[in-house]
């Protein structure tokens, strides 16, 4: 494996051309054919680990949300399962072409997913994994059994969203419609356009766009009218700002990633002129410049002035933003930090101080946004640099967290002591992007699709 891999890095240094002087088209041809086939070997390789990571899922944590991977057991995110590995991971296996696991997977999900618990629930993690899957499981399989149960649910988290501003509270019950969390985040009240958007696509029903559209168009209309920013936290009763920590990290991230791709999506030109004026503030504001390349940290909402060189694992999304909004040189940039930052231990830590490269948070939960910027990169340069990261960050992936029962996080890069956890995600998100870079361009037609914050691809239509 370690030979096949250095070979692996010195091809894609000659495809690149390093090193490498004009010698004619038929080596460039061979060159070509070579970095073809080891593409496909890296996608194969890919395909196993999710398959390894499945089976383990199978064994022993069948029916439930989530994998034990060190106690081989499971773990549900609320009193009944919502099966949620199997929904998050379904249209990996169908893009992959496991077809008798997605198969199985499928059986499960329409024979025991129910929603009509009395339980609450996160508004923004549900919609994201769970209306997200379902949505997109449908327009890959079309079994309208998925779309039936998409509405269903649907039709529960919206009851989240009947606040006085419009912008949703974070919980609600499945059941009564009963909400709490009155003090929310960007991120949680903003990350649902896609998926109301495409519900509203297929069921021809405009209150799904009409209510997220609303929220996000509250929030944005509250940002500091100076700056451009918004904050950390605010109250969704009275639209009061009670954190005005301006960042691109979570809580606000997949705030900012969805008025771009609602543009995308659906042709939005108001998400179009949000975006616009949101990347500006960002670039003007939160951009910082250290080692030579590009980060991006944190200031008050107010002011606009850095107060926290802190960027990380969740962060490094927003060079895939960048690259899907036309900015290749700040995103190829940016990369260059993501790599950096995974290089650093071996495993992207969840927080770090760019300025003094010192880990502020060691933990890595298999987070996939660092490939995820790589697969964007490499789909609009064509640089096989990114390639080699995306192999390099696969590699780790495998010699780090690959165990016994599965794949497990990390409680600290810096020591590389495994967590007895295998969220969702990592089949949704993490191989997903893994795979797709790797995998022929046919597997999947970026052009015609965008990602839901889940990895969860929506075919690209007006609404």
């Amino acid at each position: 494996m370690n030979k096949f891999f250095l070979v692996l890095s010195a091809s894609f240094l000659i495809f690149a051309g390093v090193g490498c002087h004009s010698s004619g088209n038929k080596n460039a041809t061979s060159s070509a054919d070579s970095i073809t086939a080891l593409r496909q070997r890296l996608a194969d390789s890919v395909k196993q680990e999710f398959s390894y990571a499945w089976d383990s899922y199978v064994k022993y944590a069948w029916g439930h949300d989530g994998l034990k991977p060190l106690s081989h057991s499971y773990f549900d995110w609320y009193p009944h399962s919502l099966v949620m590995t199997p929904l998050d991971g379904y249209d990996t296996m169908v893009l992959m072409g496991l077809t008798s696991k997605a198969d199985s997977a499928k059986r499960l999900i329409l024979d025991s997913l129910r929603f009509n618990y009395d339980m609450s629930v996160s508004n923004f993690e549900i919609t994201i994994r769970m209306l997200g899957g379902l949505l997109s499981a449908y327009e890959l399989d079309g079994d309208k059994k998925f779309l039936t149960l998409a509405t269903d649910l649907a039709n529960r988290l919206i009851k989240a969203y009947h606040s006085p501003t419009g912008m949703p509270y974070r919980f609600v019950n499945l059941k009564t419609g009963k909400t709490t969390g009155d003090t929310s985040n960007p991120a949680e009240i903003g990350t649902s356009l896609l998926e109301y958007g495409t519900l509203t696509k297929l069921t021809g029903d405009s209150i799904y766009y009409k209510t997220a559209k609303k929220a996000v168009v509250t929030l944005f209309n509250l940002r500091n009218k100076k700056t451009g920013l918004v904050g950390d936290a605010i109250d969704v009763n009275t639209g009061k700002w009670v954190g005005k920590e301006s960042s691109i990290s979570g809580g606000t991230d997949s705030y900012y990633e969805y008025l771009l791709k609602a543009w995308k999506l659906f042709g939005d030109q108001d998400c179009k002129r949000m975006w616009d004026s949101t990347v500006i503030a960002i670039n003007t504001h939160l951009a910082d410049t250290s080692g030579g390349t590009l980060w991006y940290g944190h200031a008050n909402m107010d002011t606009g002035i850095i107060n926290l060189p802190y960027y990380g694992a969740l962060d490094a999304f927003f060079g895939g933003a960048l690259a899907l909004g036309g900015d290749t040189t700040r995103a190829k940039s940016l990369q260059e930090s993501n790599f950096k930052m995974w290089e650093l231990a071996g495993l992207e830590p969840e927080v770090l101080n760019y300025r003094t490269m010192q880990i502020v948070n060691g933990y890595y939960a298999l987070r996939p946004e660092n490939l995820e910027s790589c697969y964007y990169c490499y789909h609009y340069t064509h640089n096989p640099e990114y390639l080699y990261m995306a192999r390099t960050m696969f590699q780790s992936i495998v010699r780090y967290c690959r165990t016994g029962g599965g794949y497990a996080a990390i409680k600290d890069v810096r020591n590389m002591t495994p967590d007895d956890m295998m969220e969702s995600y990592f089949l949704a998100e993490t191989l997903k992007y893994a795979y797709l870079i790797f995998a022929p361009a046919k597997t999947l037609d970026f052009n015609k699709v965008i990602f839901n914050t889940e990895a969860h691809p929506f075919k690209i239509s007006d609404l």
